[in-house]
């Protein structure tokens, strides 16, 4: 099974850029097929963004446009860039490895707040 740290997170002004990354220890990262995912309170966890092993992305439409998910097999990591934050994006940024089952990391907290 596949362990997930991330780190990137902060505070940050509306408008302003993080970028996120997702360091994964174990053996055949490349095939997983990696992602974002995020949680404000009081709401259930939602996709941001994912990755497959051929670099095939999809992204949830409230952040089409704002952030790119990027993948780099052979540091086996994986990254969110996220531009133009609104207060909405404030929330629990984790991520996830999924082949026969989904890994998760431990989170990284997000705040967009002036």
């Amino acid at each position: 099974q596949v362990q997930l740290v991330e780190s990137g997170g902060g505070l940050v002004q509306p408008g302003g850029s993080l970028n996120l990354s997702c360091a994964a220890s174990g053996n055949s990262f490349s095939i997983y097929v990696m992602g974002w995912y995020r949680q404000a309170p009081g709401k259930q966890r939602e996709m941001v963004a994912s990755i497959t092993p051929v670099d095939r992305t999809n992204y949830a439409d409230s952040v089409k446009g704002r952030f790119t998910i990027s993948r780099d097999n052979a540091k086996k990591e994986v990254y969110l860039q996220m531009n133009a934050l609104k207060p909405e994006d404030t929330a629990v940024y984790y991520c996830s490895a999924t082949a026969l089952i989904r890994s998760w990391g431990q989170g990284t907290q997000v705040t967009v707040s002036s």
